[in-house]
């Protein structure tokens, strides 16, 4: 059905809701499946009238769709087959059963088996689960508010609970007016014509009623029941001898403008956007108060000439965020093109790029077509050339001279560190590059071709964040304009960073800038975040205009590449967006584009090109529309993946697209002329490359460098002992390892006169007990103590658990879990196991993951099937949920709330899951790859994810956004596997946390994402396998995949006792058995437990004789205090050198 179909149901259900067709208003909306009345559902329920309930629903829903469908109707059938119970109506009841949940017993036959024996109680409140359930009518109200959550939740419902905001009897208005058009089309019109049907086109003055002709029939209005009834319309009134007077703001824009549409204004008046009084014109601007949707012809009777001028690219090319008109030369844009425009438009995916963080800004370079500037929310920029895929240039944020820096910036950068790009920008020739930052800041690069990248300027433009940059050339003199918190707008001498000019007068922070001229005028028009726009000469006489943008909020606003045509885009706070064309020479809006999604999760991106074409970033997908028409032209999801508002820009010619992805990611969009454009590139970087085989490189790109070191050592091609690669650091600067290492052995040989390592080789240097076998499992996935400590849990790689208790005996009092004293494996009377849903996949190379509730009762677990709640007491499966695809791969209880569980998935998200309601309440992405690690800080409200991306992520667990991102730094010669996990864990204080990856352990503070202490073992020592805390957090216990385990003192990252491999395997054991996964006491500090690659678990505790695991070594100078940047090597050189 077409849009405007469906628009005239709605205007159809309004008519018959005023007419008090109740029934029917109802059964159109089932039928028709456009609106779901929630209030007619909630009367419904509450009543009780549960078949209409269920045929209500049916129109949006069947019970298998989806999962939040099936516990719709779940709910529904339960109550009602409750309601029968509690009148003692057995048949009806079993009747209820048989007919309507039966169908759910395919997917839980133990939650029907348990429906189906409430039939034997006397009173189902005797069951624990129902023992709340009061009177008939709370329990539909309780349950009624569960099912609002569901639906608002089910994607089928989605833009289906909102009726639209239509004025009163839309309908009858609409028909009015045709037939005043149809009555001013009569020969001889009466004043007052007599109206007998509504079947026909009406037409007076012929007494035999024959018919004037109709330029045009709506066969929408063709039969309508009850046509003949409508009572006059007060100011509709039918049939009005002259047509309505249209409202001022529409008079405006469709009234003929001057024949000189844009003169030379000078002095104080008009900066040349319309009439030779700017003041009248601008200062009131004019809005539509209604329908500005409405695509109106335009009035202008230069309107072909303009669009048919020479289009070539303006010196004024630099314009606010995101949005950059582009010339397409050669190229007119008739009525005649308008819908051959998908084939000019950037649609396949050519390129995928990792930019290591989330885009913020993009900007191509003006004359090399394939040069790609990016900005991040961490600070950071690259540039990209995106015909070989290789990133030029990366740089972190850094002041570069904090000294000249002013005493608020200064506060600022120590009271929190954390950076974001919000604007880059190419200047007209594409030699100078400007950055403007969430703080202050605006730095200026020279390029310089290639990575030859040069600090040019500093300047510490505003108080709080800088908004948005552009490059101008007012007096043939270029010059840096910025926009920020401070509600004011600033000129730059781009040569010397001189501060030319200060405009002030908005009174809320300053959104976007958008310079331009006209006829030898140069302004800048302005935005600001309560929905003003100004306009401003290079003058200090103030804002020349004040329109009102749509949207009142966040607006930036772009010239076509001519110059000839202004359009904006806006979002208000509410999540509407606008975008528009403006009349200049009225200061009105000419027309409003259709097609944004109605409540959009982001502030709108747009962007301009070929002088006809308009695109967003809007619903997760790119929307384009031809300038000419208000429809929507064509949407593109660029094959999945793109944030919910992706951030998009053309480059010059408009044959690339560059569009934001999710997983810090950049997506390049091609018409036919970009493909040839980079495959042109491909071509000629492989004739250069072959053609400079032969000559020696003065300079190696070291990022470059480590990709190939990286892929050597992958191949096997490397020695990984051996090899010293240079590594791009924080700032840029390369660094050596080889410089290093001989200063660590001079370290060494000193400290080892003060302190030695404990070693542990023999058995009897510790107290070490392998727990019970259980010959039907290969090796241990995930472990883990109760919360009791009184008994370790396994999940072996099988999918089987398998559950250890101790019990209290004369040699163990307390009964908690102890090496000294073997405990029992335990399984309940009726034998059955914990047993993961699996797939058909091979279970052992699932990923497998567990978390235990707080009191112990309950397990969730998954092995890559589906995620299963086990009763801990019984081993009973108390419901499974999620079927993958995605699989879950690490899970983690919310710290206070039990039905909250954080789920990470193999498609590297992150989903927030009510296990009580059955319900997603938010999906987290920011990973690339899946997650490995979930750990919740109840003090600082946050949960901490890590994934095999070696990416950590800081998520505000009130709102779940994301609060910061970092990239663990992999030691230069160390090779990592594509499955190599990163685990977090915190600390007792919930600030810090630990992170165990395979090259390295790191403690992290958490509220700037910063690593204040790391340790990395030796290129040549075996990888870590798994590390975690104590439960004091006084010590790190680390085991690795050769077998060794190592005990770090926490504070220090410093290694205190190793524990060798031959202290603990028994003998006939072979020798690549290692451990997997390592697990703490939680009331024992000296005590852990190994889950080994056999299928063995061990319990390790250290001589009573000794109490603890060796003697801490000595602090070091500093040590204790050393939070402020990554070391290169390990804290402690003699930890290296032994490791």
């Amino acid at each position: 059905m077409s849009s405007l179909s469906r628009e005239l149901v709605f205007l159809i259900l309004q008519f018959l809701d005023e007419e008090k067709f109740k029934e029917t208003v109802h059964k159109l909306e089932q039928e028709s499946g456009f609106f779901f009345n929630m209030k007619y559902f909630e009367d419904e329920v509450h009543n009780g009238n549960w078949d209409e309930v269920e045929k209500y629903l049916s129109g949006f829903t069947k019970v298998d769709d989806n999962r939040y469908s099936m516990k719709i109707f779940f709910e529904i059938r339960k109550q009602k087959y409750l309601e029968a119970l509690d009148k003692h109506d057995r048949s009806k009841a079993v009747e209820i059963l048989v007919k309507d949940l039966k169908v759910f017993s395919t997917f839980n036959e133990e939650l029907f088996k348990e429906i189906t024996q409430l039939l034997t109680l006397e009173n189902f409140r005797e069951n624990e689960q129902l023992s709340k359930y009061g009177d008939t009518k709370s329990a539909r109200a309780i349950m009624l508010v569960e099912l609002k959550k569901l639906i608002e939740a089910n994607p089928l419902f989605r833009d289906k609970l909102q009726f639209p905001n239509l004025k009163n009897s839309r309908l009858r208005t609409l028909i009015n007016q045709s037939l005043n058009w149809q009555h001013q089309l009569c020969k001889t019109p009466r004043s007052n014509p007599d109206i007998k049907t509504l079947f026909f086109d009406h037409s007076c003055g012929q007494p035999n009623g024959a018919r004037a002709p109709s330029p045009a029939n709506n066969p929408l209005l063709g039969s309508l029941p009850k046509a003949g009834g409508f009572p006059p319309l007060g100011a509709h009134g039918p049939f009005q001898p002259t047509p309505a007077p249209v409202p001022a703001p529409l008079a405006g824009w469709m009234s003929n403008p001057p024949t000189v549409t844009h003169p030379a204004v000078s002095g104080g008046g008009a900066i040349g956007l319309g009439a030779p009084s700017i003041s009248a014109a601008l200062k009131h601007p004019r809005t539509p108060p209604s329908n500005p949707a409405v695509d109106y012809p335009s009035g202008d009777p230069d309107h072909v000439a303009k669009r048919t001028r020479p289009m070539g690219m303006s010196d004024e090319v630099n314009l606010p965020v995101n949005v950059l008109p582009m010339s397409f030369p050669g190229h007119g844009h008739g009525h005649g093109q308008t819908f051959n425009a998908p084939d000019d438009l950037p649609k396949a995916v050519v390129r995928t790029l990792n930019q290591g963080s989330s885009p913020m800004s993009m900007d191509f370079h003006p004359v090399q077509q394939t040069i790609l500037l990016v900005g991040t929310n961490v600070g950071e920029i690259g540039l990209w050339e995106v015909g070989s895929r290789e990133r030029l240039v990366l740089r972190n944020f850094k002041v570069w001279d904090l000294n000249a820096c002013s005493m608020p910036l200064q506060a600022a950068l120590v009271k929190d560190p954390g950076v974001s790009v919000n604007r880059v920008i190419w200047s007209p020739d594409g030699n100078l590059f400007g950055v403007a930052y969430s703080r202050h800041i605006v730095q200026i690069y020279s390029y310089h071709g290639n990575d030859d990248v040069r600090q040019h300027l500093e300047i510490d433009a505003h108080v709080g964040g800088v908004n948005d940059l552009a490059f101008s050339t007012p007096n043939k003199q270029l010059c840096v304009i910025t926009c920020g918190d401070d509600k004011t707008i600033k000129v730059w001498d781009a040569a010397t960073g001189a501060k030319q000019y200060t405009f002030e007068g908005h009174e809320a922070p300053v959104y976007s800038i958008c310079p331009h001229y006209k006829e030898n005028i140069q302004f800048i028009f302005s935005t600001a975040l309560d929905g003003k726009i100004k306009a401003w000469l290079y003058d200090n006489l103030g804002s020349r205009v004040d329109y009102e943008a749509p949207g009142r909020w966040c607006t930036t606003m772009a010239y076509s590449a001519d110059g000839t045509r202004l359009f904006s885009c806006g979002t208000s706070k509410e999540g509407e967006s606008y975008i528009v064309e403006w009349n200049e020479s009225e200061g009105a809006v000419k027309r409003t584009y259709r097609g944004c999604r109605k409540q959009s999760l982001g502030v709108v991106q747009f962007d301009t090109t070929k002088n006809r074409f308009l695109a967003a970033g809007d619903d997760f997908s790119i929307k384009f529309w031809d300038m000419d028409s208000v429809q929507l032209l064509t949407t593109i999801d660029a094959d999945g993946g793109l944030p919910a508002s992706p951030r998009i820009r053309f480059n010059k010619e408009g044959t690339l697209l560059a569009v934001s992805a999710n997983d810090n990611g950049i997506k390049i969009l091609a018409n036919s002329d970009g493909i040839r454009l980079l495959r042109t590139f491909e071509n000629l970087s492989y004739d250069a490359s072959r053609a400079s085989e032969s000559v020696a490189k003065p300079t190696v790109n070291p990022i470059s460098a480590a990709a190939a070191a990286a892929a050597a050592t992958s191949s096997g091609l490397a020695d990984r002992g051996a090899s010293v690669v240079a590594v791009a650091g924080m700032n840029g600067d390369a660094r050596n390892l080889g410089d290093v290492k001989p200063r660590i052995a001079e370290e060494l040989n000193d400290k080892s006169k003060i302190w030695k390592l404990t070693e542990i080789n023999e058995p009897s240097q510790c107290r070490s007990l392998r727990l019970p076998e259980n010959l039907r499992v290969t090796k241990i996935s995930r472990l883990i103590y109760t919360n009791s400590g009184n008994a370790i849990l396994a999940l072996a790689s099988n999918a089987i658990h398998l559950l250890w208790k101790w019990q209290r005996s004369d040699r163990n009092a307390s009964g908690k879990a102890t090496a000294g004293v073997p405990p029992q494996l335990w399984q309940p009377s009726s034998g059955i196991l914990m047993t993961n849903d699996i797939t058909d996949s091979n279970p052992e190379e699932a990923v497998a993951c567990f978390a235990l509730s707080k009191n112990d009762s309950y397990v969730m677990s998954a092995s890559g099937g589906k995620i299963s709640l086990f009763n801990m007491m019984t081993f009973k499966t108390m419901t499974t949920f999620m079927p993958p695809p995605p699989a879950a791969t690490f899970l983690a209880f919310h710290p206070q709330d039990n039905n909250i569980i954080a789920i990470g998935m193999d498609d590297s998200t992150i989903q927030i899951y009510n296990v009580r309601v059955d319900e997603v309440k938010s999906k987290l992405k920011g990973h690339s790859k899946r997650i490995t690690g979930l750990a919740f800080s109840h003090v600082l409200s946050v949960l901490v994810s890590s994934g095999a991306d070696a990416q950590l992520c800081v998520w505000n667990s009130d709102g779940w956004e994301k609060q910061k991102t970092r990239f663990l730094q992999v030691p230069t010669g160390r090779t990592t596997t594509a499955q190599s996990d990163t685990r977090v864990q915190f600390h007792q204080d919930q600030i810090h946390f630990l992170v165990v990856h395979e090259t390295q352990l790191a403690i992290f503070e958490t509220t700037k994402l910063e690593c204040v202490k790391q340790w990395l073992p030796r290129e040549s020592s075996a990888p870590i396998s798994h590390a975690v805390f104590s439960c004091d957090s006084q010590l790190v216990y680390a085991s690795f995949l050769d077998a060794t385990v190592c005990v770090f003192s926490a504070a220090n990252l410093r290694l205190r006792c190793r524990i060798n491999p031959s202290s603990y395997p028994p003998p006939n054991v072979s020798s690549n058995v290692h451990p997997l996964v390592i697990a703490a006491h939680p009331q024992e500090p000296n005590q852990f437990a190994l889950g080994l690659s056999d299928g063995g678990v061990h319990v390790f505790e250290p001589l009573e004789s000794e109490g603890k695991w060796g003697v801490p070594p000595p602090a070091e100078n500093g040590s204790a205090s050393s939070v402020a940047a990554i070391p290169s090597v390990g804290p402690s050189g003699s930890d290296q050198a032994q490791r």
